[in-house]
């Protein structure tokens, strides 16, 4: 009974997300950006914690009406697609036609990407960029690149997500955990930095998530190219 119990509260903090996602979604209306991110961090930390517990507790066996999978993939398409692109488009970041082809390459294609069954390596890596848009825009907002820049970027990472490319889990994935799980804890720091000091550009912050983002980016792709060959 006292797993059954733990089972169900794991899920019950997987369901956050959807609040932490609603009340980001306010700030984002009221173009409150640093308090939009706040809350889009706070349901990255809990989409971190969440998953490792839910295999701790064996969820799927201890209270399987729930679908756990189903519930994170929900709430991570709200904070890790639709917001972050919502609040690309509205910010200024990038105007007219070029903020229409970033949200609707965003959104369209995050979509379908969710939705493939080949998304995850046997090495619980994933394949393809996992269209984590929350951290992108993060980023976008706290170094406010020139628009053409951005739009290359949003364009190449979604193409990205259907590419033989990979990307670390930075949890999940072993190999060189040692080093992923710091550059994600330095992450988040760096992201909560920038979101307090309202993304000045002079903060150091903003180089902490360029180094930490860099890992997080091409861990993967260089595990790929130092794979032994079988």
């Amino acid at each position: 009974m006292q797993l059954r119990f733990k089972a169900l509260s794991v899920h019950l903090l997987t369901a956050t997300g959807a609040v932490l996602s609603m009340l980001a979604l306010l700030a984002a209306v009221e173009g409150q950006w640093p308090n939009m991110f706040f809350w889009l961090v706070i349901a990255l930390i809990v989409d971190g914690v969440d998953g490792p517990l839910a295999r701790r507790y064996e969820v799927k066996s201890n209270w399987p009406t729930y679908d756990g999978v189903l519930m994170d993939l929900i709430i991570d398409y709200l904070t890790y697609v639709f917001i972050p692109a919502y609040a690309l488009f509205k910010s200024g970041l990038l105007e007219g036609w070029t903020g229409w082809i970033a949200i609707i390459a965003i959104v369209y294609g995050s979509v379908i990407y969710f939705a493939d069954t080949r998304m995850k390596t046997k090495d619980n890596s994933f394949m393809g960029f996992p269209g984590c848009w929350n951290m992108v825009v993060l980023v976008l907002f706290a170094l406010k690149p020139n628009h053409w820049i951005i739009l290359l970027i949003v364009v190449a990472l979604t193409v990205g997500m259907f590419l033989n490319v990979k990307f670390i889990h930075p949890v999940r994935t072993e190999r060189w955990r040692w080093i992923s799980l710091p550059m994600t804890a330095g992450w988040v720091f760096f992201a909560i930095w920038a979101v307090v000091v309202n993304f000045h550009p002079q903060s150091w912050a903003s180089w902490g998530l360029v180094v930490t983002s860099a890992w997080l980016m091409f861990a993967g792709i260089a595990q790929q190219l130092t794979e032994p060959r079988t």
